[in-house]
């Protein structure tokens, strides 16, 4: 468990691995100390290839150092929604460093390209640098100084979500727990208690939707003029570009939308039918979902407050995939860079959060005892594997993969870790869980579709009114989510949205999920026929980093950059074959 989650204070600073350009003793929530650096920087002459290099290697460091000290911030007002110091600390950063660094390493980039050296230093090693140059030209292609304070404004309102989030409780039945700890009740085999634990979960969320929706329409106001500031049509536009999306387009992913709806909603209706028919219930309810389908009881994986259990069978399983891959996750132990447990004033789900100078990467969740949190922490553990593998490249700049390539990292410790749910369960309940995780893969790629198709709504109908935006969200979750009875909740349903979190902190961010899922499952089908080679590519392709685009990241971990009909149907059909083998 992390210092964090022991204690209100924020975790110790690290230490430093080596700094030869950044004083050690630099504050670094104070912009008069950081300035003179990169002040530095521009001045310095940058004429040939040898100059430009060692100018990229101290901007590198001096990046890292400060991606470090922010990332420090968020995770401590992460695990303390409720610290006001811990979130003083944040807001300074975000208010009175990263907007005044912003420019400045926007005017870091475009000296970059603008280097009479920078084809000569590029060709030295074009393979590795071809990927940041495109980047960087995007970067500076779009970057605006009126929209730094607008940023900054998004970042705020973003903790703000976050607070309320953090401060949620639910009374049930005499004891107060969080959302995620109340969760456990939906799997219960009585169905008046698990009916009566969604329903009090529910109310509480009711109760802040309008505050959480206001919040949501000043967001949307303020990207939209960030787009118009960028001189471009829309705000989905906007942020193609800024997430570097060179490889698919718009129309690509409202197509994936379509095949899920052809491949994987005709699944789901199956699987909903034969839920109700275990569960002797003519109709499903939305607190039916996650019980036993055959009202077994709830696979339990570890006691709720025993994260020591949870972590050391993971390493478990780790240890018989790869000695290699148990060390590197003992590390986070070590380092006390694991907050696991849900508690109040904790925001929810779940990240890995890379510490880019120290080399650490840090994992945040909010486990309750369940099966999903087994899950969970298998797919962090991917992503903090994909960091450690990255962490040979001195550039800091060049250790980020596309988060498409990131999401297969994650997703594909989740599947190659279920042939090992047995360090958890008997053998019977280990099926079990196998079952449900690739039961969850085909439910989620419809969820997947719903948001990811809501946001290309929400950000190409500016200026729509809150009907219009329910209207559209219902009119989704019909088409792509149905099968479920939510008469006498409806207002519930029209909420539904807002438990995505990802729809505040980071627009658009979803579609790779599903682009990964099929990369993950490729390489899940690799590794039945080979578990060797399949995980030796996917680790070479991990040590890429941000080096190469994004089909071939792909390829050098074995497996196709493509989400169309063409892929999705055969992999519905390697998983409806999985799920005939495994016992229900």
């Amino acid at each position: 468990m992390s210092h964090a989650a022991i204690t209100k204070e924020p975790a110790p600073p690290p230490p430093v691995l080596s700094r030869r350009f950044v004083p050690h003793q630099i504050d670094l929530a104070d912009f008069s100390q950081i300035e003179p650096l990169y002040r530095a920087l521009l001045d310095r002459p940058v004429e040939t290839a040898e100059e430009l290099g060692r100018w990229l290697a101290d901007f590198s460091e001096l990046t890292s150092a400060i991606d470090e000290y922010g990332s420090r911030r968020h995770i401590d007002t992460s695990c303390h929604t409720d610290d006001p110091q811990i979130e003083k600390a944040f807001l300074h950063f975000v208010e009175n460093v990263e907007p005044k660094v912003k420019p400045l390493h926007f005017a870091m980039q475009k000296k970059f390209l603008q280097s009479p050296a920078r084809q000569a230093f590029v060709a030295v090693d074009p393979m590795r640098f071809a990927v940041m140059d495109r980047k960087w030209q995007t970067d500076v292609d779009l970057f605006r100084d009126e929209n730094v304070p607008l940023e900054t404004n998004l970042a705020k309102l973003n903790n703000d979500v976050n607070k309320i989030m953090g401060e949620m409780t639910v009374e049930f039945r005499g004891k107060t727990y969080t959302p995620q700890q109340i969760a456990r009740f939906y799997e219960e085999v009585d169905r008046p208690t698990r009916q009566e634990a969604w329903e009090a979960a529910t109310e509480r969320r009711l109760r802040d939707r309008e505050k959480i929706e206001g919040i949501f329409d000043q967001m949307l106001a303020l990207r939209e003029q960030i787009a118009r500031n960028a001189g471009l049509g829309d705000y989905r536009e906007f942020t193609w570009r800024s997430l570097k999306r060179f490889d698919y387009t718009p129309a690509d992913c409202l197509n994936f939308a379509d095949a899920i709806a052809a491949s994987c909603v005709p699944v789901v209706a199956e699987l909903n039918a034969r839920r109700a028919a275990g569960l002797g219930l003519e109709r499903l309810r939305p607190w039916d979902l996650e019980v036993d389908p055959k009202n077994r009881p709830a696979l339990r994986p570890f006691a709720q407050e025993q994260t020591g259990v949870l972590v050391d069978n993971t390493r478990e399983i780790f240890h018989r995939m790869s000695p290699e891959l148990a060390r590197e996750f003992e590390t986070l132990r070590q380092h006390e860079n694991l907050d696991l447990a849900s508690r109040k004033g904790k925001r929810p789900g779940g990240f890995q959060c890379s510490l880019e100078e120290s080399g650490r990467p840090f994992i945040f969740m909010n486990a309750a005892g369940v099966q999903r949190d087994v899950e969970t922490l298998l797919h962090e553990g991917g992503h903090a594997f994909h960091f450690i593998a990255a962490l040979h490249e001195p550039v800091v700049f060049l250790r980020s993969a596309p988060m498409e390539f990131c999401e297969v990292a994650s997703m594909s410790m989740e599947l190659l870790g279920a042939e090992h749910f047995d360090v958890f369960y008997a053998p019977g309940d280990a099926d079990r869980a196998r079952r449900k995780l690739f039961e969850g893969i085909v439910r989620f790629l419809p969820w997947m579709a719903v948001i990811d198709s809501f946001q290309h709504w929400l950000y190409t109908h500016p200026g729509h009114s809150h009907d219009q935006r329910s209207a559209e969200w219902l009119r989704l979750l019909d088409r792509l989510a149905p099968g479920v009875d939510w008469s006498g909740q409806e207002i519930a349903r029209e909420s539904l949205w807002q438990r995505q979190l990802h729809l505040f902190n980071s627009p658009f961010y979803y579609i790779e999920y599903g682009i990964a899922q099929l990369g993950a499952l490729q390489l899940w089908m690799k590794s039945r026929e080979d578990p060797r080679r399949a995980l030796a590519n996917y680790r070479s392709a991990l040590a890429l980093g941000g080096t190469r685009p994004l089909p071939e990241l792909f390829a050098a971990a074995g497996i196709s950059f493509d989400f169309s009909a063409r892929t999705l149907g055969p992999l519905m059909n390697a998983i409806r074959e999985e799920l005939e083998q495994l016992p229900e």
